[in-house]
């Protein structure tokens, strides 16, 4: 028998990044490094009101200005009007209403940014506005009429553990209040979209998290064969989670393949404050029932969760904040009431940490609370 020993090299040594040496050069190309021969440049009209009925749209002056190749608005969207990761609630453009502020309300393609920015500055748009919802509570209680014809809760949830009406001698609660966190990634959104030379489908370089689910989503709202759409992953500057929903992607490919010709959008940093999800702002109130040396009994709580104008991954992020409650605490009892809702606020979704972190926000808060009410150190506290 013949024995062969085998080297494996990689373990315990650092492997070499496969970009690492074009970044440090200076030579790594971002998707917004990317451009194309004949390409025009792609903008976004954004509402000024958090909630506004649209009354009509005047594109007119923006189609006289010289370099303007094309300007779209929700009709000329052919397939699909809507889009989403697990409901598909989003519009490619507002129709009817808009639901927040910084909501697409049309795009432009021409030959200079510049043009681009004159042209949207000349689309002409009448609003009658609306009372917004701001306050997710309202949104729970019904004293807010519905923002969306689904309503104004994306999900409730409710979670019962073990003996409800358990007690101990040791009571604290607190409310905890996590505000809006947007993630901030150094390049901002940017794509290029190369349509098909007899207009049957489109190739997009885009700085994403999730290639197949944006072709998925954009096939719909494009009305083609997924095979038709083809993405290609450009250089990505960051994400944290704001990259897997769909910001640009849709608009650009739609221009690209209304005027025939390459379409590049980017966002600066302010549009990109508009043009992707944030973290979710949540008010979570816990109870924690607990005997003198610190174990925990019970725990109570309710979580509320803003989930802006359109559901992306609300639900799921509530999923994991309200099964998250007790931390790695152990806890025989709880009972846990959860709550995703829909507000005139800017759409949240994915963030490091997806519902998790303002869980422990409230659940540390709790474990420094519990370590004064029985005197014990915060960090033996919580190895108990």
């Amino acid at each position: 028998m013949t024995i062969t020993k085998t080297h494996r090299d990689v373990l315990g040594a650092s492997a070499l990044r496969p970009d690492g040496v074009a970044k440090v050069q200076g030579d790594f190309s971002f998707s917004s490094d990317l451009h194309a021969e004949n390409m025009l440049w792609g903008a976004t009209l954004r509402s000024p009101h958090p909630y506004a009925r649209i009354i009509s749209i005047d594109l007119s002056g923006a189609w006289k200005i010289a370099g303007v190749e094309c300007v779209i608005t929700a009709d000329d969207v052919p397939g699909q009007l809507t889009y989403g990761l697990i409901s598909e609630d989003q519009p490619v453009f507002a129709k009817d209403v808009v639901r927040y502020m910084g909501e697409p309300i049309a795009a432009v393609a021409a030959d200079h940014p510049e043009t681009c920015r004159r042209a949207l500055a000349a689309i002409k748009v009448e609003y009658e506005i609306l009372e917004p919802l701001t306050d997710p509570e309202r949104a729970i209680d019904g004293s807010h009429p519905d923002i969306h014809p689904d309503g104004n809760i994306i999900r409730h949830q409710r979670i019962v553990s073990g003996d409800i009406t358990a007690t101990a001698p040791i009571v604290v609660e607190g409310t905890y209040d996590i505000g809006m966190q947007d993630q901030a990634f150094l390049g901002t959104e940017s794509a290029l979209a190369l349509p098909d030379h007899d207009g049957s489908g489109i190739e997009v370089f885009v700085a994403t998290q999730w290639l197949h689910e944006d072709r998925k989503q954009m096939a719909k709202c494009l009305g083609l064969p997924e095979e038709k759409v083809r993405l290609v992953l450009g250089g990505v500057g960051g994400a944290f989670g704001a990259r897997e929903d769909i910001s640009l992607q849709v608009h650009t490919a739609l221009l690209a393949l209304r005027t025939g010709r390459p379409v590049k959008m980017q966002y600066g940093r302010e549009e990109s404050f508009f043009g992707h999800v944030h973290r979710h702002p949540a008010q979570i109130w816990m109870r924690h029932h607990a005997t003198e040396d610190g174990r925990i009994v019970k725990i109570e709580a309710r979580m509320v969760f803003d989930g802006g104008a359109y559901s992306s991954t609300s639900s799921a992020v509530l999923i994991n904040g309200v099964t998250h409650t007790q931390g790695p605490y152990q806890c025989p009892n709880a009972v846990v009431d959860g709550y995703a809702t829909r507000t005139n606020n800017p759409p949240c979704g994915a963030m490091r940490g997806f519902g998790v972190v303002q869980a422990c926000f409230a659940h540390e808060g709790q474990m420094d609370k519990l370590a004064v009410a029985t005197g014990i150190d915060e960090v033996e506290i919580r190895l108990r």
